[in-house]
């Protein structure tokens, strides 16, 4: 049996690609932590945030199986904007703890670094489903027209737009997401599916703001 490629993407261990789990653990665990602030993101709906450098940011699952759609931009400089592609390349096509979110050319930093996951255990269904999505992006009115016929501005991608307006951002700054807590993967033809969120009550996703940018700011939406 012919063994399978290596990864196009594979950097040596000490590369800053990777993140070093002795110290983003001991940001997961520490006990000094206090809430700053809080959303509460409705169905439907999407919201927008600025969070600090240094700062931890959670996406919990009050009502159970949920799913999300995360976009990230330097406050500063919102060309520099999360690549979700390449982040796929250099980590895998869905990420969890101690994973990086990389930002755009010419910039090409990580923007975040995962701290904590409690869907990391999930692994491979029997679909061949992994959770929290690089594979795919988000829906669209534009798609769902052209394949159904109806108009309906209420997907991911309009929620997410109405979202950012108050920050000077337009349509064309919204960008390909992570799909956080969502089950996808690829058929046997390469198509693309998603499966049924496995979140529960109270799970989580976290990650800390890289601390050589000030200011990060975020937008998640259903």
């Amino acid at each position: 049996m012919t063994p399978p490629p290596p990864p196009a993407y594979d950097a040596p261990a000490d590369s800053p690609i990777y993140a070093n789990k002795e110290l983003y653990s001991r940001i997961a665990n520490c006990p000094s932590r206090t809430l700053q602030d809080y959303s509460l993101i409705r169905p439907r709906s999407a919201h927008a945030w600025i969070v600090r450098a240094g700062q931890v940011c959670r996406i919990t699952a009050p009502q159970g199986a949920q799913v999300g759609d995360l976009n990230i931009w330097n406050a500063h400089n919102p060309r520099e904007r999360f690549w979700a592609s390449r982040t796929r390349q250099l980590h895998q096509s869905h990420v969890s703890t101690f994973d990086r979110l990389w930002s755009c050319l010419p910039y090409m930093r990580p923007l975040v670094t995962i701290t904590a996951d409690t869907l990391s255990t999930y692994g491979v269904d029997s679909s061949g489903g992994r959770v929290h999505d690089l594979l795919g992006t988000r829906c669209d009115p534009y798609i769902h027209h052209l394949m159904t016929g109806e108009s309906d501005d209420f997907h991911c991608h309009s929620n997410l737009v109405r979202a950012v307006a108050q920050y000077g951002l337009v349509e064309s700054d919204v960008h390909d997401v992570l799909n956080v807590f969502q089950v996808t993967g690829l058929d046997s033809k390469g198509r693309y599916f998603m499966g049924t969120s496995p979140a529960k009550i109270g799970d989580y996703f976290e990650f800390f703001i890289m601390k050589f940018i000030d200011l990060h700011f975020f937008r998640f939406g259903y």
